[in-house]
């Protein structure tokens, strides 16, 4: 989610790995912070780090070069033992074949939050959710009530991870908050769902209900051809539509539904995850251009706003996020209960168009932070494990979470590391904003901290060390080993 009052740079340029190594100095890992000993009670101070004694930081990169804390790190993707991490003003490279010692390799200057990404092969895709003034790295920011502004999918060819460069884009409706790879079934293409919503009646581009997806095919071998192919309503207003949106017990409001924040996909399931702003659903996508919603559900209790989910491994159950206060306020807070700003989790019932979801239970971090703490549930994925269900969880300045949700009644944690705030006098933005398992190891995208690299030593999580993965989106979910998935 957007933060509020962050700053966002206008300019465009291209840092080659050898103009990285030139910054000298300023391109060293960053001095360890004071580290604590976890406390269930207490808040540590500003900067000071509490972790648990399993999960600990073995690295840290601050944002450099063209960006600077102000650029708002974003999402992560992974490829050939590479994490590429979205800014609001770009994208950074990072080198994690040593997780101890990761280093930034290319950085590419493009303004446009907030610059999600996803990685397929030699392509890279950037969500470009921001109204500019063109499609390209040198636009600058224009109201989105003007037509000919833009908003949509960047492509970009990464087979030199040193120097990317810029293919094509695309534009969307309302444009692209973030994208999920789905590839097609017979391997020569990937589309791209892309996700968007808060349409308006003075945006040209952007119209209501907006009650639909925006799909792109990206011929792999030549992605230049990439084109918008479908854009399938999953809300219909003779169904009733999404979510009318209102007001929770508590006085807290309820989003309505107007297209959909996050999709998770699980391609060999033919199954996907929608968090929908009201609605969670569960789609069929055997047609990867005619998605079918199999059953959505509401919490109108309890969620504000329906962000992002997980499958678990054998999909039997989904964990979606409830982004109460957008990312921006603090809700890891006595009042706010453990119900609040937490995580849903479901089981899937039934077989073919029968099945349903089923509300389970909630998990949240169980540490309160203070006021001046923007702390919600907020992007991870799934541990390898298996037989197991256990996931890394960013909570923005509540910092990162492992959790066990094998058992769906009972979930809890079992590892967390994370910083003091970032002020004691007024509430600052910040925090980890995705936490992915990758080879090993926990990488964090620290909003302004930069690129934290965490190790967890837990006997529960060992097998997981093991398995290796070339590319990894957590928005496309696959199968890593025989039996993992049944």
């Amino acid at each position: 989610m957007l933060q509020p009052g962050l700053k966002r740079r206008l300019t465009r340029v291209f840092v080659s790995a050898a103009a990285v190594a030139a910054l000298g100095a300023s391109s060293a890992l960053a001095a360890p912070a004071v580290v604590a000993e976890p406390s269930a009670t207490a808040i540590p101070g500003v900067d000071e780090i509490v972790h648990s004694p399993n999960l600990r930081s073995i690295a840290n990169v601050p944002q450099q070069g063209p960006f600077t804390k102000d650029s708002t790190g974003t999402d992560i993707a992974f490829t050939k033992g590479h994490a590429i991490i979205g800014t609001y003003d770009g994208f950074n490279v990072y080198d994690v074949r040593n997780p101890y010692r990761p280093k930034i390799v290319s950085q590419v200057l493009c303004p446009g939050g907030q610059n999600d990404v996803s990685i397929s092969g030699d392509l890279l895709f950037l969500s470009t959710d921001a109204s500019r003034s063109d499609n390209s790295c040198n636009s600058v920011s224009k109201p989105a009530s003007d037509k000919t502004s833009w908003e949509g999918i960047k492509i970009f060819d990464i087979s030199n991870l040193a120097a990317p460069k810029y293919v094509a884009a695309i534009e969307t409706d309302c444009g692209s908050h973030t994208n999920t790879l789905v590839p097609d079934k017979r391997g020569k293409d990937v589309y791209i769902y892309v996700s968007s919503y808060a349409p308006a009646a003075n945006l040209p581009d952007c119209q209501p209900p907006h009650d639909k997806l925006s799909i792109i095919k990206v011929p792999v071998k030549d992605p230049a051809k990439a084109a918008l192919v479908a854009t399938p309503v999953l809300f219909p207003a003779e169904d009733g539509g999404g979510n009318p949106g209102g007001t929770n017990p508590d006085g807290t409001r309820r989003s309505a539904t107007t297209g959909c924040h996050d999709l998770t996909a699980l391609p060999e399931k033919d199954l996907m995850a929608g968090a929908c702003m009201g609605d969670g659903v569960l789609l069929d996508i055997s047609d990867r251009l005619k998605p079918r919603v199999l059953n959505r559900v509401q919490d109108n209790v309890n969620f504000a706003f329906w962000h992002s989910a997980t499958f678990n491994n054998d999909a039997t159950k989904i964990v979606f996020t409830d982004e109460l206060g957008g990312g921006g306020m603090a809700t890891c807070l006595e009042k706010f209960g453990p119900t609040r700003g937490a995580n849903g989790i479901y089981q899937i019932t039934g077989r073919g168009d029968d099945r349903k979801l089923e509300f389970v239970s909630y998990y949240k971090i169980p540490r309160l932070q203070s006021e001046t703490e923007n702390c919600v549930a907020h992007n991870g994925s799934l541990i390898p494990v298996p037989g197991k269900d256990i996931m890394v969880q960013s909570w923005y300045q509540g910092g990162v979470s492992v959790w066990d949700f094998t058992d769906a009644k009972n979930p809890k944690e079992i590892a967390f590391w994370e910083r003091g705030p970032l002020s004691n006098e007024k509430l600052v933005g910040g925090g980890t904003w995705s936490a992915y398992w990758y080879n090993g190891h926990i990488y964090s995208s620290d909003i302004v901290k930069g690129l934290d690299v965490l190790d967890l030593n837990d006997w529960r999580t060992f097998p997981a060390k093991l398995v290796r993965q070339n590319q990894f989106n957590a928005q496309t979910q696959y199968k890593l080993h025989p039996g993992f998935n049944k």
